[in-house]
């Protein structure tokens, strides 16, 4: 399956040729129906479960949580600088030494200064978006530097030289006969599909690398402004080896993550949580405070922490402001259908996948290198009630799509089909005209089929649409209207009674 994604050492996942390949991604991926299987089962157990983990503790008042949460997130956005500044100063006060990257370039340069300092030449890593969004990783290796993924999914998508599909769950796109067949190849490790023994295998591998890691890398969920403190949500234990054991720890962390004060931390614990894996809470939470102290066993003997920009304060604009709330928790990829349609987040062809991902990466990485992906959405508005911290994902979508248009991003026939259509939305005569030769020409090019119950024996299917209206038969057979307008059915039925 992975020959169906772009690789991590490939620049196309990062950095796509242009014109940017969305619909031949789709397409592979369409295919693929294991991999349908894989993504749509795992992300529609994830949205299930995550609904009655909500319910199951706010109740009905789960709707004013996730406003509260949102409203904390917005005011902190609103006087970033404030709470960075007071950030900063705790932190250097707890020992931290904080270094600002205006782009990931200078991120990868001050993590490959820090590491040259100490001469370190192992690094365990463990989950953090920002450094997928950097490409960190390759730039380590390529100076010499051995890095391994400690995050059990991220490590197996290392060793299939892969890219995650998915913010949270990273190798939900992989089976256990995958797994196994990477840890031959790569580990040496004996065949194996049980999914305990193979934890093991790369338990007992891991172990050794801790041991001997000089260099501990991290992103953190939350900066909480009022300690100077970082906090890491993990479920497997990694996130405490990796800024724990080796001597040097440095934590990359995107300059959207502060929160004012630490009794908001409780709000956030639940929400990422429930949103993420429909846990209570993460099985790891760690609050880091600074280095280890004189008489502190555990912990590393210098601690940096590198906040990034990279885009973000473009998105400190007021239109754009409430993006930055994100927490990062992949609810509304679980939720959203386009996503489990295209087989996950490769399709997308950047870190960030799914209806957030259409939404910022654009914005990160420009607008005319990514065109398809604002346009990779149904506007469901299943995305927005998914979002933890109230992102109206939908608005956004929409304000994309009406940029592309005035950018003239979108060909002139599909501008001229749009214009003509909303032109008849807005006359009746026109609807009904219009309404009228769609159902004529729509049944004249239907067939029926074979073998359906009622009362689906007489509806007609187009298996071919023509022209501009292939892409909806490509992958399914489109029903036509039926004969009888709805209209005419109420008005026969009920007597035009509402």
């Amino acid at each position: 399956m992975t020959e169906n994604n772009e690789n991590r050492s490939g620049a196309s996942i990062l950095n796509p040729p242009l014109p940017y390949a969305m619909k031949e991604r789709v397409e592979r991926a369409a295919r693929d129906v294991q991999l349908q299987q894989f993504v749509n089962s795992a992300a529609d157990g994830k949205n299930t479960k995550r609904l009655a983990s909500f319910h199951d503790v706010f109740g009905d008042r789960y709707a004013e949580v996730r406003k509260l949460a949102g409203r904390i997130k917005q005011h902190t956005l609103d006087h970033l600088d404030y709470y960075l500044d007071t950030f900063v100063d705790r932190a250097e006060e707890n020992g931290i030494r904080v270094h600002f990257a205006s782009d990931a370039r200078q991120a990868n340069q001050l993590c490959l200064s820090i590491a040259n300092s100490r001469s370190c030449k192992l690094c365990v890593k463990s989950k953090s978006m920002v450094t997928e969004e950097c490409g960190l990783v390759p730039e380590l290796i390529a100076a010499g530097i051995s890095t391994i993924e400690t995050d059990l999914g991220e490590f197996i998508v290392q060793l299939d030289d892969d890219a995650p599909a998915h913010i949270v769950t990273p190798m939900i796109h992989k089976d256990r006969k995958q797994v196994a067949r990477a840890f031959v190849r790569e580990l040496g490790a004996e065949y194996e599909e049980d999914p305990q023994r193979l934890t093991k295998i790369a338990r007992k591998y891991m172990r050794e690398q801790f041991r001997q890691a000089d260099l501990g890398i991290s992103g953190a969920n939350f900066l909480i402004a009022e300690t100077g403190s970082m906090v890491l949500c993990t479920n497997e234990g990694n996130g405490c080896f990796s800024t724990s054991v080796p001597p040097v720890h440095i934590a990359v962390v995107g300059i959207e993550k502060v929160i004012p004060k630490a009794e908001y931390l409780g709000l956030f614990l639940k929400l990422l949580a429930r949103s993420s894996t429909a846990q209570p809470i993460t099985v790891y939470t760690t609050i880091i405070s600074g280095p280890r102290r004189e008489r502190e066993t555990d912990g590393p003997e210098e601690m940096h922490l590198i906040l990034v920009d990279n885009g973000r304060t473009e998105l400190l604009r007021e239109e754009t402001r409430e993006m930055l709330r994100c927490i990062r928790c992949g609810a509304c990829l679980n939720a959203c259908p386009v996503y489990r349609k295209v087989g996950g987040g490769h399709a997308y062809g950047a870190v960030y996948s799914g209806p957030i991902g259409a939404v910022i990466t654009p914005l990160f990485k420009g607008i005319s290198n990514y065109p398809d992906l604002p346009q990779a959405s149904s506007l469901c508005g299943a995305c927005h009630e998914a979002c933890p911290v109230d992102i109206d994902i939908p608005r956004h979508l929409i304000r994309l799509r009406r940029e592309l248009v005035s950018a003239h991003q979108i060909g002139f026939f599909e501008r001229n089909v749009y214009k003509l259509w909303a032109k008849s939305l807005s006359n009746p005569l026109l609807y009904r005209g219009s309404q009228v030769l769609g159902r004529w020409g729509a049944r004249m090019i239907g067939q029926t089929r074979n073998g359906l119950r009622e009362p689906m024996q007489n509806v007609k299917w187009i298996r071919n649409a023509p022209g501009p209206l292939k892409g909806w038969t490509i992958h399914r057979d489109l029903p036509t209207p039926t004969s009888e307008r709805f209209r005419d059915w109420w008005k026969r039925n009920r007597g035009g009674q509402s």
